[in-house]
């Protein structure tokens, strides 16, 4: 059967480095309190010229570049992202534009905080489908832009970033020994859309608007979607926690990450955590994680690295690969 595999990675980050105590002097808060509650310590802001779209394509060169591989020998060009440089058209495809490319497809996911692994999901699907033979996933954000800065326990929980795999078809045996994604599941529940959203939106505010969330109904919900979306995935590929050596989670906060680790009966030392510097980037959280691991020597080729995240909506959903 045919593989998508991981061939390489990249990520991107923004030049500047907000940390807690810079965001105490625009706030009614402290690094304590910050670092007490969610564990980030600093998070990265874009600046003036860097946007959703150029993140994505920093990311998607250091992707191509790991993988050995130009941008003409990409088919599918897919962009995870709740802050995209325009309405339309889709970030995907001015990314496609200034990688050169033209030929193959390319769009956005919106799935908020889990739009990573509904990327890698689809991504797959096209793949075994025979659309494309080589594709790039990427998650990219600018949540910075859609933050209101007055609102202390929002403002303190974000950052900006962006990562990117380069997936291609390869031959598989349909045995969880493959290289590649061995399975996923993704999942919606839209009667909680109003835990997690944007104040704002084209059809009804002709606006961007501000980000709004109510913490405690969104973790209450977290853990226990989290870690049951994990156990199907492992059920579907015949494998458990004990064969998985890398955990990769959305980097939300890390409490919710303590409490899947907990519920999975997982040491937290196997859970590849960036929350602390990188703060949630939303749908380029996993891909941040991820290259982060590779980059430092962690995550190894032939390791089995299960992938998780919940967003607005809510959102959630697992990916479980060999790398």
């Amino acid at each position: 059967m045919i593989r998508s595999v991981i061939k390489g990675v990249g990520s991107a980050l923004p030049e500047r480095v907000m940390t807690n105590a810079d965001i105490s002097k625009i706030v009614d808060t402290s690094d304590e309190w910050i670092t007490e509650r969610t564990g980030i310590r600093a998070r990265h802001i874009a600046g003036e010229g860097e946007t959703t779209r150029s993140l994505a394509v920093m990311a998607s060169r250091k992707a191509l570049d790991h993988a050995g591989m130009r941008p003409n020998d990409i088919d599918m060009v897919i962009v995870a992202t709740s802050t995209p440089d325009n309405t339309f058209p889709a970030t995907a495809t001015m990314v496609q534009a200034d990688l050169g490319i033209q030929h193959g497809a390319a769009f956005d996911i919106q799935a908020v905080c889990t739009g990573f692994v509904y990327a890698l999901t689809t991504a797959d699907s096209l793949i075994k489908a025979g659309q494309a033979k080589a594709a790039l996933v990427i998650g990219a954000e600018t949540f910075s832009r859609i933050l209101d800065w007055n609102d202390r326990t929002t403002c303190v929980l974000f950052g900006d970033g962006a990562g990117a795999f380069v997936l291609t078809a390869e031959e598989g045996e349909g045995a969880n020994s493959d290289q590649g994604l061995l399975a996923s599941k993704i999942r919606a529940d839209g009667r909680y859309a109003d835990k997690l959203y944007v104040d704002g939106g084209p059809s009804t505010t002709k606006t961007v608007g501000y980000l709004r969330m109510e913490g405690r109904e969104v973790f209450k919900h977290a853990v226990n979607n989290i870690a049951t979306v994990m156990d199907d995935v492992m059920r579907r590929a015949g494998t458990t926690a004990n064969d998985i050596q890398w955990f990769v989670p959305h980097q939300a906060n890390r409490r919710i990450l303590e409490g899947v680790a907990k519920k999975l009966g997982v040491d937290e030392s196997r859970f590849v955590m960036t929350v602390a510097y990188h703060g949630n980037t939303s749908a380029a959280s996993i891909p941040l994680a991820f290259d982060v691991a590779v980059k430092d020597g962690r995550i190894e080729r032939g390791q089995m690295v299960l992938m998780e995240a919940m967003g607005g909506g809510f959102t959630w959903g697992a990916a479980l690969a060999r790398y």
